[in-house]
This record gives structure tokens, C-alpha cells and sequence, in this order.
């Protein structure tokens, strides 16, 4: 692991704790979006988008808590591929979200940056460096 990244790891697992907070609140706040892009064949798209948002928010603050960081970073993984047909369903269908560029770059970043998520959550799976050394 890059030392800049182990160096700022306690920083960096707040800044996907929180975006995931804020990602779930959104997931109330504005709903239409999401709901826009949950692919058809799911049925309840709106409760799904709310069951989501819940989930987004119990994880990302579970990231917080150093009794429960582990399993809350194996939700988030499984999240992350859980929610993954619905930016390919937006990819594949052109669903237009308002304030997200409609281009064919934005798509071609947005589907290999959920692996970039998965890996972040995936990186919390495990003690830090320096707790499994001294273990």
C-alpha cells in the first residue's frame, strides 16, 4: 500500500464514511434520480431506493465505530456490487440525471470508479498496517 494512502487512512475512512452518509440522505432528499436509474426488472423501485439509502447510512456511520468498521466495510462492499446494475442500466440506457453530464466519458469513468469504491471499502476489511505488525 502506498505510504501516502496508509498515512491517511483513519482520514480517508471518515471521508468515505460521511460520503456514504450524504449519499444516503439523498437517497431522501432526492429520490427521482435514483429511482430513474434502478433497472425494471427489480420490482419496488422506490422502496428499494429507501431501503438503500438506509443501508448507506448505517454503514457509513458503522465505519465509524471501531466495534463494527469491519463488518460495516464488508457491507459496503457488498453494497457497492448490490447497487452496480443500476449505474450499468444508466450506462447502458443513456438515463439522463439532472447535474450529471450526459456524455459518453462520464459513463466510461463512472462504471470502473465503482470498482475504485470497492476496493476503498474493501481496504477497511483489514486491520491497518501497522495494528496486524504488532499483532
Amino acid at each position: 500500500m502506498p505510504q501516502f494512502l496508509e498515512q491517511n487512512r483513519e482520514t480517508l475512512r471518515g471521508v468515505l464514511a460521511v460520503c456514504m452518509i450524504v449519499a444516503g440522505v439523498l437517497h431522501f432528499a432526492a429520490t427521482a434520480p435514483f429511482v430513474k436509474i434502478v433497472p425494471g426488472f427489480l420490482p419496488f423501485p422506490t422502496a428499494l431506493v429507501y431501503i438503500s439509502g438506509v443501508i448507506e447510512i448505517a454503514l457509513g456511520i458503522g465505519l465509524l465505530i471501531p466495534a463494527v468498521q469491519q463488518l460495516s466495510a464488508w457491507g459496503l462492499v457488498a453494497l457497492f456490487i448490490a447497487v452496480y446494475p443500476a449505474n450499468i442500466n444508466m450506462a447502458v440506457n443513456h438515463i439522463q440525471i439532472d447535474g450529471i453530464p450526459d456524455a459518453w466519458w462520464v459513463q466510461a469513468i463512472r462504471l470502473p470508479f465503482q470498482f475504485v469504491l470497492i476496493a476503498w471499502a474493501y481496504w477497511y476489511t483489514r486491520p491497518a498496517a501497522q495494528e496486524s505488525a504488532s499483532s
